[in-house]
């Protein structure tokens, strides 16, 4: 687990603070919306390839402090919350498959055996930022080819880090979680929450009433 900190974590006042999800994602968007948490999407668009020999956990943080970067410069006025996910098996870091054979071949990866969800997460704003690497492992069941192409075909691992989505179809392979389920959903919540507290943000709306 990896935590940065960068710069002074002064207060973000109620009235001035407006969330920015940084991210096209309709499950991260959902996540928000479950926990209460009031937002604007405003996606962006990087190169999310890791650099040679980067490490997994350095690039999804990475990647999720440029994705928050940039939305933060279109909406200097806003908290934006950057994210990055990815999953890693074997020293291999799965992102989204490039096609049906892609998507088998991760999953016959996962078949069998646990594997680690990493998500980074970025959360700023002005000059200060908060980075974050929450870890999560999952085990799957041993899937048989017959289920694989059962589920490549459902058309659902296509826009999903690993090939699966644990809150979709793929959950009747999921064998165990060991830390956050959101985070295998595409945001750890909670941890989301802590950095927005820390920063200063009122999520609660508090000092609004006050």
């Amino acid at each position: 687990m990896l935590t940065f900190r960068s710069a002074l974590c002064r207060s973000v006042t109620f009235a001035a603070m407006r969330l920015v999800l940084a991210s096209r994602s309709p499950r991260r968007a959902d996540l928000l919306r479950a926990a209460g948490l009031f937002f604007d999407v405003f996606p962006v668009d990087v190169d999310e390839r890791f650099g040679p020999d980067e490490k997994p956990e350095h690039a999804v943080a990475r990647l999720a402090e440029t994705k928050a970067t940039i939305a933060a410069a279109s909406r200097p006025d806003a908290v934006v919350l950057g994210a990055d996910t990815t999953v890693l098996i074997r020293g291999e870091a799965l992102g989204k498959p490039a096609s049906a054979d892609d998507a088998a071949r991760m999953l016959r990866l996962l078949s069998g055996r646990t594997h680690d969800v990493l998500t980074g997460l970025c959360v700023c704003s002005g000059s200060r930022r908060l980075r974050h690497v929450e870890p999560t492992r999952v085990r799957l069941a041993r899937m048989s080819e017959t289920e694989i192409a059962w589920y490549v075909s459902t058309g659902e691992p296509f826009d999903k880090a690993g090939a699966y989505a644990v809150q979709g179809l793929a959950s009747r392979f999921v064998e165990g979680i060991e830390g956050s389920y959101s985070n295998v959903v595409g945001l750890p919540i909670s941890r989301v929450y802590e950095l927005l507290k820390e920063l200063g943000c009122d999520t609660l709306g508090t000092k609004n009433s006050q």
